[in-house]
């Protein structure tokens, strides 16, 4: 392992997986084989290891023609849990229209892989969820 990979807080490598976000070969390096991806705040369900959530995203990805992610804000709240406000933007496949849809994800790492993420469109809530999550860590 290199030292920068030693040295790197929790809330960069968060920015690190978002910027990965749009190649789920790129992004499953941050994740622990059992990860669990959350998306029943949307009603989507949860999927459980990197299988499942690859199956998910990659059917995710092929709805676009142009993907990305970016990151407006990332908090380490402590304890393992990192907060992260973010921007999809995307072109749909076949149209010429752009998306942007912000909503956050709070995810939770231990061993510096992310072991549980669950987004959340209503920030408030998201941030909410966060601080009481790291509170319930401490």
């Amino acid at each position: 392992m290199s030292e920068e990979s030693t040295t790197l807080d929790l809330a960069e490598l968060a920015r690190r997986s978002v910027q990965a976000a749009s190649s789920f070969e790129a992004f499953v390096s941050f994740l622990a084989p059992d990860a669990v991806f959350d998306i029943s705040p949307y009603g989507m369900g949860t999927y459980e290891g990197t299988n499942a959530i690859r199956g998910f995203w990659e059917g995710w990805l092929d709805a676009f023609d142009e993907f990305a992610v970016e990151a407006t804000e990332v908090l380490d709240l402590g304890n393992g849990v990192v907060l992260s406000v973010l921007v999809s933007i995307g072109r749909p496949r076949g149209s010429s229209a752009k998306v942007r849809v912000p909503y956050a994800i709070v995810g939770v790492w231990v061993d510096r892989l992310l072991v549980r993420f669950t987004m959340y469109d209503d920030i408030d809530e998201a941030r909410a969820v966060a601080k009481r999550l790291a509170e319930e860590r401490g």
